[in-house]
């Protein structure tokens, strides 16, 4: 059967169509449209065997994209489907499912319903997610549609791992606890080290860094998340693109009374204009804040040593939290492409095992790659992410356990 797998942000639709059968998977076509709701946006497909389109695009919502990936799925020059009726499957990546979603789940209105109940809680990502699930409801009516959670792996944690030091009723009527985001990479990477090691994922203590525009860590103990950077919200942890992770929050109430804040206003000031946009004043892509600090733009440089020192205070928190860890493991754009970023964040952990080898770290460039020195006890690794083809599992895995057939 074929599963198309549609990953939505707030402006963009990632997309994979994926076959899936006889237990393997394979990757037909992959593509992304973006930006959602711009005059001028950028719309790309590649197939398998290495044929590409790319056009410019208007897209003035969701369903517009949507519609556009399977019209390009069907284009004869890149001969991927016939028609949209092959397929039969659609996995969502939904960003927030509160603490109801262990597993995927196949969507329904009491799901579709759980699902908007937890906007409160990822005001950013859950409408978005939903409005590709109803726009592709509507295209694909046939379809079964099935959403993967981002939270779900995070399930795992104790207690003392997700519970907040407020009050427990005010925490246990709103919800309030540590969630945890980016759960399909998570758990992409440490599988994937298992599967490269040949051994069962059990026996793994593994520290894996999720690095791009938006940035989170794991501490993932014989397969499960034990603890996680991200909190309630995707705000917390780590220094992000535009977000900017931990901060005290008197200060955050502090600023809202010296500027007048609203509760708005500062919330679009903590997720887009802080984080390395925030302290450098530049920029939020970290090639262009490593090419200004290599011209000397001490804010820039900054804002790298900021970002890298709190990565460092995360492993050194994980691997006291796991009393030792197997591996540490980079992914994301940053964390895939950036060895000068790797190299800053491995350069003082001698004391945990952490050595990193210079030549293989510059060597590995969105690639799976042991960047470790010689001897080194805690290895450090490259593992390039496939969330596509996570969401596609877990999509076929949600159809086994209810008993589905797809067509």
């Amino acid at each position: 059967m074929k599963v198309l797998v549609l990953n939505c942000g707030s402006s963009s639709v990632k997309f994979a169509l994926i076959e899936a059968g006889e237990g393997a998977l394979a990757t037909l076509a992959r593509g992304l449209i973006e930006p959602i709701g711009a005059r001028e946006g950028v719309a790309w497909c590649e197939a398998s065997g290495g044929q590409r389109r790319s056009h410019p695009a208007t897209m003035a919502d969701h369903g517009h994209a949507i519609r556009l990936v399977l019209e390009m799925l069907v284009e004869p020059e890149l001969g991927v489907i016939g028609s949209w009726e092959e397929i039969g499957v659609v996995g969502h990546r939904i960003v927030h499912g509160g603490d109801r979603f262990r597993e995927p789940a196949i969507i329904d209105e009491a799901v579709a319903r759980a699902i908007q109940e937890c906007v409160a809680l990822a005001p950013l990502h859950n409408p978005h997610n939903l409005s590709a699930y109803f726009a592709s409801r509507s295209l694909l009516p046939w379809a079964v549609h099935v959403a993967v959670f981002d939270t779900a792996f995070h399930q795992t944690l104790p207690p003392k791992a997700y519970t907040y030091a407020l009050p427990y009723e005010l925490c246990a009527r709103y919800r309030v606890r540590r969630y945890g985001f980016h759960g399909t990479s998570h758990r992409w990477m440490a599988e994937r080290y298992a599967e490269l090691h040949g051994r069962p994922l059990q026996d793994f203590k593994l520290i894996t860094c999720h690095l791009g525009n938006g940035c989170s860590m794991c501490a993932i103990e014989r397969g499960r998340s034990v603890d996680t950077s991200t909190g309630m919200t995707a705000l917390e942890g780590l220094v992000m693109g535009t977000r900017s992770g931990d901060v005290d929050t008197a200060a955050v109430l502090r600023l809202m009374q010296w500027e007048q804040l609203s509760i708005e206003r500062m919330d679009a000031l903590l997720y887009k204009a802080s984080g390395l946009l925030g302290i450098s004043g530049i920029s939020n892509d970290m090639r262009t804040l490593l090419e200004h600090a290599a011209r000397g733009d001490e804010r820039a440089a900054l804002a790298i040593e900021v970002f890298c020192y709190r990565i460092r205070k995360y492993i050194g928190a994980y691997y006291a939290v796991l009393n030792g860890a197997d591996a540490v493991i980079f992914t994301g754009g940053i964390g895939e492409n950036a060895p000068e970023i790797r190299w800053r964040v491995c350069e003082s952990l001698d004391a945990l095992g952490i050595r990193l080898d210079e030549e293989r770290n510059r060597a590995a460039t969105g690639c799976e790659a042991d960047l470790s020195a010689e001897g080194a006890r805690t290895r450090i690794w490259v593992i390039p992410t496939n969330e596509e083809l996570l969401i596609a599992r877990e999509t076929v895995r949600a159809l086994e356990s209810a008993g589905r057939q797809s067509r």
